[in-house]
């Protein structure tokens, strides 16, 4: 069964929820931030759900409540956040923080994070800094879901990354997507309810393509375009990991398979104050213009027109900010005896 809750109830409760487990309130406050916008944008897989599993990793000491999260500014556009082995999305907004302070003054800033987790949906961050006038490159590396071409052993995660220009005159365009053709959620629903797959989604455990949901669970993702997102999967984790110090490749501990160890996940923040290359007005006109030339193509199906990256997303996010949070009861219930609290 599904219920509807407002914005402001949600980001209450998972701040508490996470407060409840020692996190410091304004902490905990950020973190929920990111997790309710990733429910406001459709995002349920990276939302609110995963409150749980952040406070099961802080309970076997996974992850700290109370780190001592610290930016060094190594240069006068680039800074080191090393997030102390903290809640993910904590980090993440300190690296948004860190990265939107150097980019108001110099015009661009970039912040590389080390030992943090799972820090939620890349979407909010960037939306977050679209809000403020910012365009963002932010990407964040994983553990071992993919192998490389031609391999049959993972060596790379399913890393996340995103490209967001604002739009002083109305929405703006975010890509956020992660690195395989499918994600390993969709496998798994499609074992439990017997069906097959699409042999672009996995390979079995000797690496090659299947169509058996069961198979590809115990095989590996593929990678978006081939060899190319093999080659992208690699890039995001040299940046996030390798430049950030953090760990990469198969230095990542598994939060499924090793959850009371520190995951040393990197991340990377790279923003650009718009506003030095020009007037609101000017990109304004500009952004209106791209987008109305991408709306006019004439639809292959007149049932499904052109959209720009994100769109349904931001459409998704409008609608639920006027009429609530749609989510699944059980969920609620679960937020509810975390935050101590029955509403």
């Amino acid at each position: 069964m599904e219920v509807t809750v407002p914005e402001a109830k949600l980001q209450l409760l998972a701040s508490v929820a996470l407060e409840r487990m020692g996190i410091a309130a304004e902490d905990a406050a950020l973190a929920a931030r990111v997790l309710v916008l990733g429910e406001l944008f459709g995002i349920s897989t990276h939302g609110v759900g995963r409150v749980e599993s952040y406070v099961e990793r802080i309970r076997i000491g996974g992850i700290k409540a109370r780190p001592d999260i610290r930016v060094e500014r190594v240069a006068p556009t680039i800074a080191r956040v090393d997030g102390d082995n903290g809640v993910g999305p904590l980090v993440g907004m300190r690296c948004l923080e860190a990265a939107t302070a150097m980019a108001r003054e110099s015009g661009v800033g970039i912040a590389f994070a080390r030992n943090s987790n799972h820090f939620g949906p890349v979407a909010p961050y960037s939306y977050i800094a679209a809000e403020q006038g910012f365009a963002s490159i932010i990407g964040s590396n994983a553990s071992t879901t993919i192998a490389p071409t031609g391999g049959k052993e993972a060596r790379l995660g399913n890393s996340p990354v995103a490209f967001a220009v604002p739009n002083p005159g109305g929405s703006p365009i975010i890509l956020d997507m992660a690195l395989s053709v499918a994600a390993r959620a969709k496998i798994r629903n499609a074992a439990k309810a017997g069906l097959p797959i699409p042999d672009t989604w996995a390979t079995d455990k000797d690496g090659k393509p299947t169509t058996d949901a069961n198979a590809a669970l115990n095989g590996f993702l593929l990678p978006i375009g081939g060899h190319k997102g093999y080659g992208l999967a690699l890039i995001v984790d040299l940046f996030a990991g390798l430049l950030s110090g953090a760990a990469y490749l198969t230095h990542v501990n598994s939060w499924s398979e090793t959850p009371e160890l520190p995951g040393n996940l990197g991340h990377f923040f790279l923003l650009i104050d718009v506003g030095k290359l020009g007037p609101q007005e000017w990109l304004a006109e500009r952004m209106t213009d791209f987008a109305a030339i991408l709306h006019a193509t004439p639809p292959a199906d007149p049932a499904k027109p052109v959209r720009l990256p994100g769109e349904f997303e931001l459409n998704h996010l409008e609608r639920q900010r006027r009429e609530g949070i749609t989510l699944d009861s059980a969920l609620v219930e679960r937020l509810q005896a975390l935050a101590g609290r029955k509403q």
